[in-house]
């Protein structure tokens, strides 16, 4: 497996890879060290798992520095002919894709032992996986998170910067033995853009909660008891996940003895909000936990909001990865209101797992999150029991990883 990050805390890779494991497979995940710059090499175990510790290569950055001014130069003014004040900032990520990203799937591909069969995560991964494959010919599996293209930093980027990785990413998607994704909407996104076979899809759930998760461990974390109400958001803290508009939702009325949780890194938005008036007496900020202890730490919140902002393609169409261990801990979500995530949250066949809300206006986030919160205490167990069962029976990993399985255990009929 190769993936552009440092594993730790990749819930994914670290699921599948264990999933692959546990069925006879011997597996070995190629990454890359936390710290960007940091150069050197190494082998850990992580899970019982091999993984791979490959830098980015680093001579690039010095001659980019020292070589690249007037080409940033013709860049910033261009942008500003063509009236864009981001042309140097475009002109930087592409060499940093040519030079960083690629550069790191070159030398991981060259450092993947002898394998027979590949599996690249998102684009940066493909980019190794179809390294190997060149080089041996053995299959590879495109396993796309997300969108990629319309995803982070990405997304930003003007379309005809971006030409060149989707060529790229069509060629590769389409000569991949399976394509996997985390939602059945994205499938059908990857099959429309790129014409690929329709790809097999894996959410990304956490494993069926094998008992009622303790309301504890967040508390007593925090000092609060079982009866203040609390709001988590959880996971990633940067631009559009509706983390500020969820911090202008909690001075709504009605929401006043309500805290506000931050579980996960410090991001500048969550320093803002820490310091916000009105907020500073209970709004908390935790630092993040492992990905398997995720569920016992949100279990003691009433509410997990996840208003993720409608700011691409890929964000209307995603389903997180907080979304179903807000199940699996049975904690209600408030959610935007769109068409993937209402489906899953309002029109669950044993009845909604919690509350949509526009996420662009912090008095609809706030009545979402009121509509819970003021549910007579039965009522609330229920719907808490509901986001239990959810994830007993329909969103968890046992289910999701049997479709992985399957992919792998067809590429080894095929050889």
């Amino acid at each position: 497996m190769f993936v552009y990050d440092d594993v730790i805390h990749d819930s994914r890779v670290r699921r599948e890879a264990r999933a692959l494991a546990a069925d006879g497979h011997e597996v070995t995940i190629v990454g890359r060290p936390s710290d960007v710059l940091d150069t050197t090499p190494g082998e850990s175990e992580l899970d019982g798992i091999r993984v791979l510790s490959v830098p980015i290569p680093s001579g690039w950055r010095r001659r980019w520095r020292l070589g690249g001014a007037p080409f940033r130069f013709i860049a910033r003014a261009w942008g500003r002919l063509r009236g864009r004040a981001n042309g140097g900032r475009t002109l930087n990520w592409l060499v940093i894709w040519r030079f960083a990203v690629g550069g790191w799937a070159r030398s991981a591909a060259a450092a993947a032992p002898p394998a027979d069969a590949v599996h690249g995560h998102d684009l940066s991964g493909l980019l190794a996986a179809a390294a190997v494959y060149r080089r041996t010919g053995i299959p590879f599996v495109y396993d796309s998170h997300e969108l990629f293209l319309e995803a982070g930093t990405v997304a930003t980027q003007p379309p005809w910067s971006k030409a060149g990785l989707r060529r790229t990413e069509s060629q590769l998607a389409r000569a991949a033995a399976a394509v996997i994704t985390v939602n059945a909407a994205i499938a059908d996104e990857l099959v429309a853009r790129y014409g690929v076979t329709q790809p097999t899809v894996v959410y990304n759930c956490p494993p069926r909660p094998t008992n009622t998760p303790s309301r504890d461990l967040l508390r007593s974390a925090l000092g609060l008891g079982p009866d203040v109400p609390i709001v988590i958001c959880h996971g990633g803290f940067g631009a559009n996940r509706g983390i500020e508009q969820t911090a202008a939702a909690m001075l709504e009325p009605g929401l006043e003895d309500a805290h506000l949780v931050f579980l996960g890194r410090a991001t500048p938005i969550v320093e803002r909000i820490l310091a916000m008036p009105g907020l500073r007496d209970r709004v908390h900020l935790l630092p993040p936990v492992p990905p398997d202890d995720v569920v016992d730490w949100i279990a003691g919140a009433d509410v997990a909001a996840m208003p993720i902002q409608p700011s691409s393609l890929n964000h209307l169409l995603s389903t997180p990865n907080k979304l179903f261990e807000s199940f699996a801990a049975g904690v209600p979500v408030v959610s935007s209101d769109a068409p993937v995530r209402h489906r899953i949250v309002i029109d669950d066949p044993d009845g909604p797992l919690g509350a949509v809300c526009d996420p662009e206006r912090p008095a609809s986030i706030a009545a979402a999150i009121r509509s819970i919160l003021d549910l007579p205490q039965a009522a609330r167990a229920d719907l808490r029991a509901r986001c239990l069962r959810a994830a007993m029976e329909r969103w968890n990993w046992e289910t999701e990883s049997a479709r992985l399985l399957d992919v792998y255990r067809g590429l080894a009929t095929s050889r």
